[in-house]
């Protein structure tokens, strides 16, 4: 996920309902779940190469190419685990946390009902030389917006008031290993 995190930060912009495929484009934009979706999908790739075997099945990886809430729902479903609101800290969170936040009703969500609201998603990231965490999303309200990278604790700081309002659930997409 690093090198990844390395090539489309601050290069990537922000475009609501633009999944993978915003990558490619003339203007590269992506929105959170489809940044999510591709961090995760190319991470349990690699782990089933570096395997030798299939650790993590086509049909996880397929459920993971959704909404910010389904992804969020789907990991929950499958694994069993969520962490929510102020269970959520630095020392709880799996090595590498998908985190589902409730940011507002925004108009565009209307159309749609979400569980518990979500509508934002982030992607816990390591830095490979001393695994230091990192949280990469993809937002349209940064600026610059798109893609941007920041540290766990600089990002679990300006969340905090998500996390106190009980509006913020993480999972550990790499349990789904656990039960194949």
């Amino acid at each position: 996920m690093w090198d990844l995190v390395q090539r489309h930060t601050g290069r990537v912009g922000y475009q609501r309902g633009v999944k993978a495929e915003g990558l490619s484009a003339g203007a590269p934009v992506i929105d959170c779940s489809g940044w999510v979706s591709v961090l995760l999908t190319n991470a349990m790739r690699a782990e089933n190469l570096a395997a030798g075997r299939t650790v993590l099945n086509a049909d996880d990886m397929k459920a993971l190419q959704g909404w910010s809430d389904r992804i969020i729902q789907e990991i929950e479903t499958r694994t069993g685990f969520v962490l929510e609101g102020k269970e959520i800290t630095a020392l709880s969170l799996p090595r590498c946390a998908t985190i589902g936040l409730k940011m507002g009703a925004p108009e565009w969500a209307s159309n749609y009902p979400r569980p518990r609201g979500i509508t934002h998603i982030v992607q816990i990231v390591r830095r490979p030389e001393d695994a230091a965490p990192f949280v990469s999303e993809s937002f349209g309200g940064s600026i610059p917006p798109g893609i941007n990278l920041t540290s766990l604790d600089k990002w679990l700081a300006l969340s905090e008031p998500h996390r106190l309002a009980g509006e913020m659930w993480a999972v550990d997409p790499f349990r789904l290993a656990m039960k194949s």
